[in-house]
């Protein structure tokens, strides 16, 4: 009987040995370590909707971290709040052989408010743990159960979205009831979504996918979305913070978010409307008018996050920030909205993804998870405007790189309508610089300084405009290459215009600029717009080239050199034209005055990854251009 208990139990040890997977880092395949950092092993994503008000998330993943640039992958963040409910967390270490060297759970997570350091409301919490493992390779292998009260916002699937991934196997599964309807964008995907009825009876749409090399990080390297593998879902009908819905459609979208999230929130007191209407009596032109209630409201309110709750879609009612004079992005466009249709001012609250990456509406796709921010459009005649309402400094009807250029989704009063926001391009986006300088016998460099900036280089001086003097003058140093650089006046003046302006004067010395050799002088012909180096070459290159904003630099600078003094080398002469790009750079000596003139263009767009070697040469022939040093001899 004792030996057949003992056989037993080996038996079952044995099959538990054989289930579990094998993590030794030599079963990777070896295609798939090229440029990465960590490798997917396995992932399981499953989504259950068991009702509109009940979605459960069952997380499975197995990763193996090859070096300290993968370490961010090893670390596990489940976000949460009173809505979003964790259930399940575990999870086992290995080393590179596959042998277990720790364990963890719930209660090694640590668990913290999601500060983000400028919301004032936020009930978001975060759990999450990072292993204490410093010997690479090792294999992280985690489980974990997120329970949601609402069944509108489905996790996209993105197998491959990190630089330095690799992924030997990953899937993605949903589950719902055969009358839960979902439409699902695919993008960048080698097959399409098995769907079929499991055992019972529901509707079960699954992806697979496997042996993705790890993408390589490169230089003007594209937005990931462009090549990362990714799945959206989004659902016909379904609750949400108690409120339910339906769409197919941008078009409906916009009316479910207009006739559910924002109506009737743009009510204001008696007192407010008499106040506009007084504000703008005698102002006939209708932009001229929203333009001082646009001011108005700049100097009533102040930015302030709020994310609690429906906070995250549904704004403040307009009364509410009267009162207050505070609110997120949406709030502040609800209410100047509100203020802007008191003078019969039509204005669509507008949804955008805003950031660095010209992220835009899919226009085939409507789900409610493409847009962070909110802005404000005003749909004048041939004179379309748009507002930025959470910058209490910037001009009127100009939005900057935060938003341009991308498609936004409008909730007009006739439904959710696509528009397309304004482009700053390299004739928008300008700096223009001029220069008196002198420079005497003992090198040092002295004049009057001025430089516009125009476009979206316009608050390149934001910070400063009103910080202290003293404040100032430190910056400046930091600002400008120049050795000894005492800045003896400055002024800052800004023309709020659709293309705003700053203009920065300075008058300033430097000791010691030049180099006094003997009968020599030597300087560096760029005083203040240097290029130092140039980006790093990459040899077979994988992604193409992207240049995110375009922009123009021009700088003119006028030497007095001292008397006696000529040109010891030939003149600086340099003209580099490129698709992407131009660049000249010239000097002539005239008597005792030195003319150098330089013009810098780069055009914003998508290129092919064979021109890389070109923008190489490109900044780095005009980084040799940027440093070159004028020698001056006596006669």
């Amino acid at each position: 009987m004792r030996s057949l208990l003992i056989t037993f139990c080996l038996f079952i040890i044995t099959i538990a040995t054989n289930a579990q997977a094998n993590y030794d880092v030599s079963l990777i395949p070896k295609n798939l370590l090229p440029y990465a950092s960590a490798v997917v092993r396995n992932k399981e994503e499953v989504i259950e909707v068991k009702s509109l008000d009940n979605t459960i998330y069952h997380i499975k993943a197995a990763i193996t971290v090859l070096n300290k640039n993968g370490d961010d992958l090893a670390h596990i963040g489940i976000w949460y709040n009173k809505n979003y409910t964790v259930k399940i967390i575990k999870g086992l270490v290995y080393d590179a052989w596959g042998k277990q060297t720790g364990k963890f759970s719930d209660k090694n997570f640590e668990d913290v408010y999601a500060a983000d350091g400028f919301s004032l409301f936020n009930d978001e919490r975060v759990k999450h743990y990072i292993p204490a493992v410093i010997d690479y390779p090792y294999t992280i292998e985690y489980e974990y159960e997120v329970r949601s009260k609402q069944s509108l916002i489905f996790q996209d699937w993105t197998p491959n979205s990190r630089w330095g991934m690799a992924v030997e196997k990953s899937s993605y599964t949903f589950i719902c009831k055969p009358d839960f309807n979902i439409r699902y964008k695919e993008t960048n995907l080698p097959g399409r979504a098995l769907i079929a009825n499991n055992a019972a009876g529901l509707k079960k749409y699954s992806w697979q996918i496997s042996n993705l090399k790890a993408v390589k990080e490169e230089p003007f390297s594209p937005n990931p979305d462009t090549y990362a593998s990714r799945v959206k879902i989004a659902p016909e009908n379904f609750i949400y913070e108690g409120i339910n819905g339906s769409f197919t459609n941008w078009k409906e979208f916009g009316e479910w978010m207009n006739n559910k999230l924002l109506v009737n929130r743009d009510q204001l007191s008696a007192e407010t409307i008499a106040n506009i209407k007084n504000l703008t009596k005698d102002i006939t032109d209708p932009k001229q008018r929203a333009r001082k209630i646009y001011e108005f409201m700049q100097q009533k309110t102040h930015y302030i996050s709020v994310q609690i709750g429906i906070g995250g879609y549904q704004p403040f009612t307009a009364a509410e920030v009267d009162k207050v004079s505070y609110g997120d992005c949406k709030a502040l466009v609800n209410y100047t909205h509100a203020l802007l249709k008191t003078a019969n001012i039509e204005s669509y609250y507008c949804v955008v993804e805003a950031g660095n990456n010209k992220t835009s509406m899919i226009r085939d796709f409507a789900s409610i998870d493409q847009g962070n921010h909110v802005i404000l459009c005003l749909p004048f005649k041939n004179d379309t405007t748009w507002l930025e309402c959470t910058n209490q400094k910037i001009p009127f009807g100009f939005l900057g790189d935060f938003t341009d250029d991308r498609t936004v989704l409008a909730c007009t009063p006739q439904g959710g309508k696509l528009m397309h926001t304004p482009k700053y391009t390299s004739i928008n986006n300008v700096q223009l610089r001029k220069a008196n300088l002198i420079i005497n016998d003992a090198g040092e460099l002295s004049g009057d300084m001025e430089t516009l900036f125009k476009g979206t280089l316009y608050d390149d001086r934001e910070a400063l405009i009103n910080g202290s003097q003293t404040e100032v003058f430190k910056e400046l140093t930091h600002i400008y290459p120049i050795n000894n650089f005492e800045v003896e006046k400055f002024t800052f003046k800004q023309i709020k215009d659709v293309l705003p302006t700053t203009t920065e004067t300075l008058k300033f010395t430097a000791r010691e600029y030049a180099s006094n050799s003997g009968n020599k002088l030597y300087f560096l012909i760029n005083a203040a717009n240097r290029n130092t180096h140039a980006p790093r070459e990459v040899r077979n290159r994988l992604n193409d080239v992207y240049i995110n904003e375009g922009f123009t630099n021009e700088d003119e600078i006028s030497y007095t050199i001292p008397q006696g003094y000529r040109l010891e080398k030939i003149p600086l002469n340099v003209t580099i034209n490129t698709p992407f790009g131009s660049y000249t750079a010239t000097m002539q000596l005239n008597g005792q005055t030195l003319i150098y003139k330089r013009k810098m263009q780069v055009i914003d767009g998508n290129y092919s990854k064979d021109i890389y070697p070109d923008l190489v040469n490109f900044y780095q022939h005009i980084a040799d251009a940027d440093n070159y040093s004028v020698s001056l001899i006596k006669r």
